[in-house]
């Protein structure tokens, strides 16, 4: 008996390109919203720390492409998690393998990827390798990445477009590290994942061919969170030595109500209900008032950090995250550039296609990290 066809994936992947084709023609539409330095040079570390907290939340209107965004991630990413590494289950398979690829970016030409597994704490990492194609004219830098999603949702394939981008760009070697994710590995499996694949990574660094000797790490939301948190455990444990640190849109403390949680409460992609969800599943039975590893802005000790790119979305319950984590930075004598994306809801770099102003921030993070992993 012949089996039913299951009309169900293409109907979705054509609902799902007419969609995106409609949202790319929008985009091309829309006006560009601002780019704010919200560090500039002559900014005295005294005035800065006292003026980002009191400012308002920068905003300009959201385009109408982003506004309709949080229906179509929600649409691709509503799978829940079934062996702690992706987001796809059985009944909703075909929705994200249909949509989810077209929003967070394909690789990009002339690189290289390759999967390996490697060995960690608690057993195998899976990671991807970025190497560009063309000959190395310089020494390479190394950076690692580790991408968002709530610390439950996400994977290798996410972060694609990202670590692509970055390894053609920078003509660098990215590591893109495939954690373990909550609920069913919450807190610490992510943060022991992440430190032990960029151990590896840095102890292997030339036999990746990344021969320039500095490394560099980098993650967007739960993502940035990780990147955060394993820079302060190298500082601790005195290896490996990062010498920059993107951090995109990060979550630093999992226990504080800021008003940008209130303000962007109902915000397209990321809502306070979900960011809440988000929390919780990772933190699992840990108190996140007592450990830093969840809440890096909560680390006793700020000092001797690697310089920081941070970047902020003026429609993201996450915007003040940003701004408190710069000023602890700043206010630790650690070099910070900080930038909000005015017009830009949650996960505008994870949607390549459909946010204008994700090619500028690309740009702002390779010239972040030309400048301080490649000497020049």
């Amino acid at each position: 008996m012949s089996r039913p066809k299951d009309y169900r994936k293409p109907a979705i992947f054509v609902a799902g390109t007419l969609l995106l084709g409609g949202l790319m023609v929008a985009r091309r539409r829309d006006a560009r919203g601002a780019v704010v330095n919200l560090l500039p040079d002559q900014f005295t570390q005294q005035a800065a720390s006292t003026e980002l907290s009191s400012r308002p939340i920068l905003q300009h209107p959201m385009p109408p492409a982003a506004q309709l965004l949080g229906k179509l991630m929600n649409l691709a990413g509503s799978a829940q998690p079934t062996d702690g590494r992706s987001n796809a289950t059985p009944s909703n398979l075909s929705v994200a393998s249909a949509l989810a690829r077209p929003l967070t970016g394909f690789p990009r030409g002339g690189v290289r990827l390759a999967d390996r597994r490697i060995s960690g704490r608690d057993g195998v990492i899976p990671i991807r390798i970025y190497t560009p194609e063309r000959p190395a004219t310089t020494a390479r830098p190394l950076v690692v990445e580790f991408h968002g999603g709530g610390w439950s949702v996400g994977d290798l394939d996410s972060a694609d477009w990202i670590s692509s981008t970055v390894a053609r760009d920078l003509d660098a070697i990215v590591v893109s590290v495939d954690y373990r994710l909550s609920p069913q590995h919450p807190f610490p499996a992510g943060v022991n994942d992440c430190f032990d694949a960029l151990k590896w990574a840095a102890a292997n660094m030339r036999e990746l061919g990344a021969s320039a000797g500095r490394v560099g790490v980098m993650g967007e939301s739960a993502g940035g969170n990780l990147a955060a948190v394993v820079g302060l455990l190298a500082r601790d444990e005195g290896a490996p030595v990062i010498h920059h640190q993107a951090l995109i849109y990060p979550a630093v403390d999992l226990t504080m109500t800021p008003r940008s949680r209130q303000v962007n409460a109902e915000a397209p992609v990321l809502n306070w209900k979900a960011t809440e969800d988000f929390f919780t599943s990772y933190v699992g039975e840990v108190d996140p008032t007592q450990e830093w590893r969840l809440s890096p802005l909560r680390a006793p000790d700020k000092r001797h950090l690697p310089p920081a790119l941070i970047q902020v979305a003026g429609h993201d319950p996450l915007y003040d995250d940003g701004i408190h984590y710069a000023e602890a930075l700043r206010a630790a004598d650690v070099q910070v550039r900080l930038t909000a994306y005015t017009a830009m809801p949650h996960g505008y770099i994870n949607m390549p296609y459909l946010c204008r102003e994700a090619g500028a921030a690309m740009r702002e993070i390779v010239a972040e990290q030309r400048r301080y992993l490649c000497g020049s």
